[in-house]
């Protein structure tokens, strides 16, 4: 299976490369070029492109959407030995294609919605709503949730869960909103993300699930090469709400830990199923420290400003260029951190997570000298 999944980080690229490329030309001409948000959004106004989220959207769904009506016209939903393993494999499948159709539509849903805010503005009360909205809709009708473990308490062990896998859902795909602030930022960590999560769903033989985020990968890096700094082409809400949910629903749908299973290659440990918080630290240390300063200076935590995490690099001396270096190699740090915790012992994934701590604190003090109470320069 390795050399389809790294055949899909192929077409992905090959998909997104061009696509983006033609955006990048057409925006211009039609002058589909960045804006300035909504009332009291504060940001550098660049005459640059920002439909580039389309390309990402388009190199990585699209190829998903014809695997899962491929595999839905193609498996036989009678199989003639219930015993066999193939069979087995075949109806197990084809029980999650109504997930996979529902997870594709609420990446279009929202991918339309990030595409019209990139052009209208729309107020974040409305984003948040529809976000919370496609969140409750897989988890209540896809039963798409974090620790089905809870169920074992009851009624609030469900709730609970489903509670936690909405919340996480929204947040995640917010973080990865606020994180696309700097050229090529967004897209360098969410390459990393989702490099770490397909390498965690290959070692545990999630193959469908390990596909999707191969594309991912690839319609990213087809988007990076005209985003990297100095960027000619912007993502805009249309591709970081998409890039954010996306890996958010991965996080949910991968097996990090199997209790009862001793061989399983992920690991056994109880806390493997904090992987994802140690993988996604630096999305989140962004969003949780953005929201905090905003909210401390009597602002709405949703209008945006130049006070992210990249920013405050920059602030300290950083170029821009080198900001979003240092914070892409802190992601694959964590990354690599997150990807090997549910299988070492408890010793070593307490190390783990301190060291995932200490990085993060080493950058909080890095920060100390700035006056995060007040405005900063544009960048």
């Amino acid at each position: 299976m390795l050399p389809f999944i790294l055949l899909a980080i192929l077409a992905g690229f090959l998909i997104s490369a061009p696509l983006v490329w033609w955006l990048m030309r057409w925006g211009r001409r039609a002058s589909m070029l960045d804006s300035a948000g909504s009332e009291g959004h504060q940001k550098v106004l660049r005459a640059i492109p920002n439909i580039g989220g389309v390309g990402i959207f388009i190199g990585a769904m699209l190829p998903v959407a014809f695997g899962v009506g491929f595999l839905w016209f193609t498996i036989d939903p009678i199989p003639d030995d219930l015993g066999s393993t193939m069979e087995a494999v075949n109806a197990r499948i084809l029980g999650q294609m109504g997930t996979w159709v529902a997870i594709i539509a609420s990446c279009l849903i929202l991918h339309v919605v990030g595409v019209v805010d990139d052009r209208t503005a729309l107020p974040a009360s409305l984003k948040l709503f529809l976000q919370f909205l496609m969140a409750a809709l897989l988890v209540l009708l896809f039963d798409v949730r974090l620790l089905h473990v809870l169920d074992d308490i009851g009624l609030v062990g469900w709730v609970v869960s489903c509670s936690l896998t909405m919340l996480w859902l929204v947040v995640i795909t917010n973080a990865f909103n606020f994180l696309d602030n700097m050229d090529g930022l967004a897209a360098g960590v969410g390459t990393i993300v989702a490099t770490v999560l397909m390498i965690a769903t290959i070692i545990n033989n999630q193959y469908f699930i390990a596909f999707s985020l191969a594309l991912l990968v690839g319609a990213q890096l087809g988007f990076l090469i005209f985003n990297f700094p100095p960027a000619r082409i912007f993502m805009g809400d249309g591709g970081s709400m998409v890039i954010g949910w996306f890996l958010a629903i991965a996080t949910v749908r991968t097996t990090f830990v199997d209790t009862t299973d001793t061989d399983y290659a992920l690991g056994t440990a109880w806390y493997g199923v904090f992987m994802p918080l140690v993988v996604l630290a630096v999305p989140l240390y962004d969003f949780t420290s953005v929201v905090l300063i905003r909210t401390l200076q009597g602002r709405s935590p949703f209008v945006g400003d130049q006070q992210h995490f990249s920013h405050r690099l920059v602030q300290r001396g950083l170029t821009p260029r080198r900001a979003v270096l240092v914070i892409c190699a802190i992601t694959v740090a964590t990354g690599v951190n997150g990807i090997v915790l549910g299988s070492v012992s408890p010793a070593m994934a307490t190390l783990l997570v301190i060291a995932t701590l200490v990085l993060l604190g080493g950058l909080a003090l890095l920060e100390s000298g700035l006056s995060p109470f007040g405005t900063t320069d544009d960048e």
